[in-house]
């Protein structure tokens, strides 16, 4: 059934659709104005003559005709044709709070921008203040719309969650201190993408509800075994109460279920420790991040040596004002140098990637030349001169050899043409990959985590090229990214490939986004003399010597 309030909605959504597409104004300013004056009108517009909807300021022939229209077959043409002419994306942006259609035709024509995805990533890249009319406010509420318009499907990314988790816990910790309390399930595996926090206590039922009633913290579900919560107003939070066999229940909330059936786990089995545990079992510590059911048992498996965060010497993939980044070139260098980082890789964005004001070739070795000049000044300390270079829709890479010659290393990554299918996108990547300069295969299916699938690969195919031509591969560690996704870093890494926990930062603070690449590298087996920026200054030094043609 539609009601008045859908009938508005379509008139309003007609109203922005056509102010979007430049259409005449008079109309969309009278649609706009009806569907404004319409929601003060309570009965239902089936049972108000034509004549009593003319009545109402700002109503004339036209919105009529469309409200019946609406009423009976549930569109109007005109609206349908501008939908049809408008990519489901950009409709969706059209209902971000703050974004009028001025803004929006900007985002969608200019910048190339059709889905909120794409908006919130570019925003993340800094990409809307140098734009017109925007500025760091105007992108920062566009971020917080956009979060909030996610979290309403009930996921969130590990990232934007864990700090909320980490303060509940510790503030539970605090009120009931004699009791053992710790996160278990996905929250522990440190899963990429997480739908509930979910925390155990030893503690009795009617302490932990005294607790929770007390704070006025809403209680969705009570039972002697597990009370439902959430934090914020949002955030679910399962809280399993288990007084007896807290490390029994601690293990079996943790383990995926495709984990405990491989291990053959029996819940009527002796149980005293989780390390205990493995070892009958003849297996060796399996650390809660692994345990997805997935490589973890396999006898090849890195179950040690695994990296770490202190041990990343470098910080690669990095923008600066020289393209879309807040800070320049120095403010970065410097930061990663008071980080205790022995070195840092540059790869503003290269001259095809317009939208992120990429640089020329005059730019680009302009860029280099002041690398150079800051290189003089630091001891036992070195900026890597780079670029990250547009792969082209033939696979061919943003700048002549000649110039290319002149940097150190190449980030290759797809930033356009995403709309691929996997014949297209394997020539594109292998040809960019077979490229003698690339260095760095960056973000490999070009996925946002929530919000944009990535284009279609066979990645076996893709780590086997890199293998081939000495490429190592990308995990981007942006938490909207996660790319490449842990789940092929076993393959990638028996197959020889090293992996490159890179930032991907526009600004000095996005840094510690590797924090977030190392926990995505961990579960996947990582180990350290396999990542490439966990290489120490001369080594990576030498890596790269080796590596250019």
């Amino acid at each position: 059934m539609i009601d008045n309030s859908t009938v508005n909605s379509l008139l309003s959504l007609y109203a922005k659709l056509a102010e979007l597409h430049g259409e005449n104004p008079f109309k969309f300013r009278a649609f706009s104005s009806a569907a404004f004056n319409l929601k003060k009108i309570h009965t239902d517009y089936k049972d108000l003559g034509d004549d009593e909807l003319l009545a109402i300021p700002g109503v004339g022939k036209s919105v009529v005709s469309a409200i019946r229209d609406i009423l009976e077959n549930g569109v109007f043409q005109e609206l349908n044709n501008l939908l049809n002419a408008t990519p489901e994306g950009v409709v969706q942006i059209l209902k971000i709070k703050g974004l009028g259609p001025k803004k929006v035709q900007l985002i969608w024509k200019e910048l190339g921008i059709e889905s909120p995805g794409e908006l919130l990533d570019s925003c993340r890249q800094n990409r809307l203040v140098e734009t017109k009319g925007f500025g760091i406010k105007t992108q920062s509420e566009i971020i917080r719309s956009i979060e909030f318009a996610m979290a309403a499907d009930g996921k969130w990314h590990f990232a934007r969650i864990e700090p909320i988790a980490q303060e509940f816990l510790n503030t539970l910790k605090q009120i009931i201190p004699n009791a053992r309390i710790e996160f278990t399930g996905d929250y522990r595996r440190t899963s990429e993408i997480i739908e509930r926090i979910e925390i155990i206590v030893d503690c009795k039922y009617s302490e932990l509800m005294e607790y929770l009633t007390h704070n006025k913290y809403p209680i969705e579900l009570e039972s002697e075994e597990e009370i439902q919560t959430t934090l914020m107003g949002q955030y679910p939070v399962s809280i399993i109460i288990e007084e007896y066999d807290f490390d029994r229940k601690w293990f079996e909330t943790t383990g995926s279920w495709e984990h405990l059936k491989d291990i053959s786990y029996d819940s009527q089995e002796p149980f005293e420790t989780e390390k205990v545990y493995y070892q009958e079992l003849g297996l060796p510590y399996i650390a809660p991040e692994l345990r997805e059911g997935l490589n973890e048992l396999k006898e090849d498996f890195p179950h040690e040596n695994r990296i770490e965060y202190w041990q990343l010497k470098g910080v690669l993939h990095n923008h600066t004002t020289y393209s879309d980044g807040l800070n320049t070139l120095k403010e970065m260098a410097d930061y990663a140098c008071s980080e205790k980082f022995e070195y840092l890789g540059i790869c503003d964005h290269s001259k095809s990637a317009g939208y992120a004001n990429g640089l020329s070739v005059e730019r680009l070795l302009k860029q280099t030349q002041e690398i150079n000049e800051l290189n003089r000044s630091y001891t036992g300390f070195k900026i890597f001169k780079g670029v990250e270079s547009d792969i082209l829709s033939d696979g061919s890479l943003d700048y002549p050899n000649e110039v290319l010659n002149q940097l150190d290393f190449v980030v290759a990554s797809v930033h356009s043409g995403l709309k691929m299918d996997e014949t297209k996108a394997h020539l594109r990547l292998k040809t960019a990959i077979e490229n003698p300069y690339t260095t760095i295969l960056g973000h490999m299916t070009g996925r946002l985590l929530l919000m944009r699938e990535g284009y279609p690969i066979n990645h076996e195919y893709i780590i086997d090229a890199c293998a081939d031509n000495g490429v190592a591969i990308e995990l981007n560690a942006h938490p909207y990214r996660l790319d490449i996704d842990w789940r092929w870093i076993y393959y990638a890494q028996n197959k020889g490939v090293m992996i490159s926990i890179n930032p991907d930062a526009h600004e000095k603070s996005g840094y510690h986004d590797m924090y977030f690449g190392v926990l995505a590298a961990r579960k996947g087996g990582l180990i350290t003399s396999n990542t490439l920026n966990a290489l120490g200054l001369e080594e990576f030094q030498s890596y790269l010597n080796k590596r250019h043609p």
